[in-house]
């Protein structure tokens, strides 16, 4: 059931509906049982792998508090009779246990994602390789819906409660919940227990104000992707698929076009899941704030996919560089590379395997993996020469504090951006790099002989989609001033906004793609 679909807007009214009209201890349940049902309608084959996740993940936490909660008990039970010595001890001895299930959770979990997701890719490529038919796991093996995003989120809660933040969830039907709320199972975003597990579990009453700024969100995310994001993907898919034909300006265009479309279509798809959690009552995590806008890599990647940004630094990064063996590498790498170099080592590290850890969550392929990497170059290189940066900024009177600077950056940024979407698109690492080697090709002439329109659009989609992306852009510089656009529209007459409001609807309803060969499932993260 896609986000896009009358079937999806029906069975949203419909949950809404039952939900409301159910007594208000009981409405927790009627959000499970609407996510249990989409999940089955939309993805039954691979239903199997969620109930597996929740249910391991919920047993984990369970046996994890215990121990918790046990050698607490125990330590305060017998407090006058234990030295420093023996409590470290008994403390040390439910640690190995609380840590033992911990790994043979994140073994399981992880490991049916990388079997999934990864390893039957490589083995098959393996089995092509060396001609071996027997070795070949069948094509019809189909990547479950939504598993990295539901596996992310399970393995931060189950770390969470080894760290004590929280105390595990006892009931098994509520944790389900969690882990498979509807409108962020597809694609996010990946939300921490503490920020949504009690907002799922409270009763929310009908507020006509929220409800109708969920629709609206919803709407602006139909119009980010139906409008924008496919139409954009016409050509987009044209160039990528017949890369060896479309070189020079057409790569440029191709290039520039995915990175409008997948913007489109990811923070179109967050805008509906938010939109539709709204009219519930439910405030999912801010998954993007105009990352387009952003000065450095960095900052892109605090603005875009926010909570993977988020989960990468708090369970990959931060305990990789704080760890115990990259501290010793740090304080010996100062003898031979000085001190700021030595201090920055572990840092570097944690950087590289988190920024890999990023591509191949996208996918098993070589090219996210350089994806990844290309990222991490950039972030690890702006750490690396700041000084000098700064240094060189001093020294041409550059002022960093005035616009021409900022859009400066921005504008670096947004092209540093477009050159990694090669790897992201490209229908391989090669083609990624022929693509980026042929795009220099100089021929402008197809920009005003009338050669962009072979590409699947017509002089006037691509009018239209300039008067759409304008008003995108200027929305979102609305919202870059601290404004909220909902409120300045719910601020005026009632005519003006129902003008505005049937504006939107008709251009979805009018502008949108669809018709033969559209894939309402086609949102581009939705296999991740």
């Amino acid at each position: 059931m896609s986000f896009v679909s009358i079937s999806f807007i029906i069975f949203t009214a419909a949950a809404a509906g039952v939900y409301f009209l159910c007594p208000a201890k009981y409405r927790w349940c009627v959000l499970l049982a609407a996510s249990q049902i989409f999940y089955l309608l939309s993805s039954p084959r691979s239903y199997v792998f969620l109930l597996f996740t929740t249910a391991v993940t919920f047993a984990g936490g369970l046996f994890i508090q215990r121990q918790t909660d046990d050698c607490k008990a125990y330590v305060k039970e017998h407090k006058e009779e234990l030295d420093r010595k023996q409590k470290k001890e008994i403390k040390a001895k439910y640690e190995k246990r609380k840590r033992g299930v911990l790994l043979l959770v994140l073994l399981a979990d992880f490991g049916v994602l990388a079997f999934v997701k990864y390893f039957r890719v490589y083995i098959n490529m393996l089995s092509e390789t060396l001609h071996l038919d027997w070795l070949h796991f069948d094509a019809g093996i189909l990547i479950p819906l939504g598993i990295s995003f539901y596996t992310f989120q399970s393995v931060g809660y189950l770390i969470d409660i080894y760290r004590e933040q929280y105390k595990a969830d006892r009931n098994p039907a509520k944790f389900a919940l969690f882990v498979s709320w509807f409108p962020q199972i597809i694609q996010g975003p990946i939300s921490r227990y503490d920020q949504l597990a009690e907002q799922l579990y409270e009763p929310h009453s009908f507020q006509y104000e929220r409800i109708k700024f969920g629709v609206q969100l919803m709407m602006w995310g139909w119009f980010k992707k139906l409008v924008i994001a496919d139409r954009v993907g016409i050509f987009v898919d044209q160039v990528f698929s017949r890369y060896t034909e479309y070189t020079g300006f057409y790569a440029i265009l191709g290039v520039i076009g995915y990175t409008i479309q997948i913007y489109g279509d990811f923070s179109g798809g967050m805008d509906i899941a938010r939109g539709v959690s709204q009219i519930f009552g439910i405030d999912l995590t801010l998954n993007f704030k105009r990352p387009y806008f952003a000065a450095s890599i960095p900052e892109f990647w605090r603005r875009w996919h926010i909570t993977l940004g988020s989960w990468c630094r708090d369970y990959i990064f931060y305990p990789i560089s704080l760890s115990k063996f990259f501290g010793k590498l740090g304080k010996n790498s100062r003898k031979f590379l000085g001190e700021r170099i030595g201090k920055l080592i572990p840092v570097i590290f944690a950087q590289l395997i988190t920024f890999f850890v990023i591509g191949i969550w996208h996918g098993a392929e070589f090219k996210y993996i350089a994806y990844g990497l290309y990222q991490a170059v950039f972030i690890i290189g702006g750490i690396l020469f700041e000084p000098y940066i700064i240094r060189l900024t001093r020294l041409l009177r550059i002022n960093t504090k005035a616009f021409s600077w900022r859009l400066f950056q921005i504008c670096r940024t947004f092209l540093l951006v477009v050159i990694g979407r090669f790897f992201s698109r490209g229908v391989s690492f090669s083609a990624a790099v022929w693509m980026m080697r042929h795009s220099l090709d100089f021929n402008p002439g197809i920009l005003f002989n009338g050669s962009v329109f072979t590409l699947g659009l017509t002089a006037q989609d691509f009018i239209l989609l300039g008067f759409c992306l304008v008003f995108w852009i200027a929305v979102s510089v609305i919202q870059e001033c601290g404004y909220s656009v909902r409120e300045l529209i719910s601020r005026q007459n009632a005519v003006f906004r129902w003008m505005i409001y049937l504006a939107g609807g008709f251009s979805i309803v009018i502008f949108g793609v669809y018709g033969m060969g559209y894939d309402a499932k086609s949102f581009i993260y939705r296999g991740f």
